[in-house]
């Protein structure tokens, strides 16, 4: 087994890691202060072709894999976990495309997604349906030439600023499961009514709204998939999607350690400096020890989905990654603020920004309580 990356992720790595530092890094504060959608640094992922890195070259990607964009998320996350969220829903909006769109739709809409034409979204939650999809009341019906959206979306993240939204709704509610489809909703569609942006805890500068369909006519090619596929589209998403939550957290928990290991060397306290204290250098050394662990884990998720995409596992394998690195995440940034004491918790330092980030990775795309129940399953089938 080669735990070593190869020379062009490597690169890649390297590249992401200099333009996080020098470009993102310093704005990231800022970003958080005024919540605001991060444009400029969506426009330097576009640029610098990072929107698309696991998507297949012919529709606008660069083909790189699943473990590349993990790469580029960590490294992302490690300084600004605002930004990292514009990549981890560029690919959770592409994967439904990716898996079960048609050729038109994946040169269409998939392709615009890639190569950051324009910011995407996927709608599932709802006030009655969060961690059950099948609570939701959203439906789609049947008219000439294609179907019909009525009902609300809570939460969704890049609603205000998508042009290409992915919602799941029912389009026969008696069939459970098996009445669920997926549609694409563009920017401006009649009907779309776009709410008020949510003030959030952590990750203020990503961009979450209510989305209201009224009579939202979209037409029939707009479907992904055929009817009532849509719940094995979404499942199957996941499987891709969460270990990008994963690396978000991995690089969460990298920044916050980065950042007290700094601190500890320089801050003296009784006449040393606070690394010189055994207490610091063992809760250093759990940190650090975590992050690894973490990261072998995240790594190993995507190294799976590129080596071996149908692999029974790959559900059981995500879910712990997604699950162990999101703990990770909350626990590491709380100890970087402990560390730092009475400036942690001030925003003079980046780690009360890490710990208010790290949070909503143990809750999107499905709370570390549902993958235990997902991990249970797979282990117990």
């Amino acid at each position: 087994m080669d735990f070593k990356l190869n020379d062009d992720q490597t690169m890649l790595r390297d590249t992401i890691r200099r333009i996080a530092q020098e470009q993102f890094a310093p704005k990231a504060a800022e970003i958080d202060a005024s919540e605001r959608f991060p444009w400029d640094n969506f426009e330097i992922l576009r640029d610098n072709g990072l929107l698309g890195v696991n998507v297949a070259e012919e529709y606008g990607g660069a083909g790189a894999g699943q473990l590349a964009l993990l790469l580029v998320l960590e490294e992302t996350a490690r300084v600004c976990g605002s930004t990292s969220v514009i990549l981890t829903n560029q690919g959770l909006s592409s994967e439904p495309l990716m898996i079960a769109g048609s050729e038109e739709q994946k040169s269409n809409f998939l392709y615009r997604l890639a190569t950051g034409e324009t910011p995407g979204a996927m709608a599932i939650t709802e006030p009655n349906a969060g961690s059950d999809v099948a609570g939701m009341k959203t439906t789609a019906t049947k008219v000439k030439g294609g179907y019909v959206l009525n009902g609300s979306k809570i939460f969704i993240t890049q609603a205000g600023v998508a042009g290409i939204t992915c919602v799941i709704c029912y389009t026969d509610k008696t069939k459970g499961n098996k009445g669920m489809s997926i549609f694409v909703v563009e920017k401006g569609a009649k009907g779309l009514i776009v709410g008020k942006p949510e003030h959030k805890l952590g990750i203020r500068g990503s961009d979450t709204r209510e989305l209201s369909f009224e009579d939202c006519f979209v037409p029939d090619g707009n479907l992904v998939g055929p009817e009532g596929s849509g719940f094995k589209t979404l499942m199957n998403t996941f499987n891709y999607s969460r270990p990008n939550i994963a690396a978000q957290a991995l690089g969460i928990a990298q920044g916050a350690l980065d950042a007290a290991i700094n601190y500890a060397k320089e801050r003296m306290q009784f006449g040393k400096t606070l690394s010189s204290f055994q207490g610091i250098q063992w809760m250093l050394a759990e940190m650090a020890l975590a992050v690894e662990t973490a990261r072998t884990m995240v790594y190993r998720a995507g190294a799976m989905i590129d080596t071996e995409p149908n692999h029974p596992d790959i559900p059981r394998i995500c879910s712990m990654a997604k699950w162990y690195a999101s703990d990770t995440a909350m626990k590491v940034t709380t100890d970087a603020v402990q560390i730092f004491g009475g400036y942690g918790y001030t925003r003079e330092y980046p780690v009360e920004r890490m710990m208010r980030d790290a949070k909503i990775t143990q809750i999107y795309e499905g709370t570390n309580q549902v993958q235990r129940i997902i991990i249970a399953n797979q282990v117990l089938r």
